[in-house]
């Protein structure tokens, strides 16, 4: 990367700092899991060997 790009990205970086109030780490948690037990569910309902 040029310097000018990672310079860039620092700064956008520190000035908002990924904290969104809106993004709860439990729902985004809770929400993964779900989303992955859906996915071994299918997985496994459907693997006929």
């Amino acid at each position: 990367m040029s310097p000018a790009a990672v310079s860039a990205l620092t700064t956008l970086a520190e000035e908002n700092g990924g904290n969104h109030p809106s993004l709860s780490p439990y729902l985004t948690g809770f929400g993964a899991l779900g989303a992955l037990l859906v996915l071994l569910w299918l997985v496994t309902r459907f693997n006929r060997d």
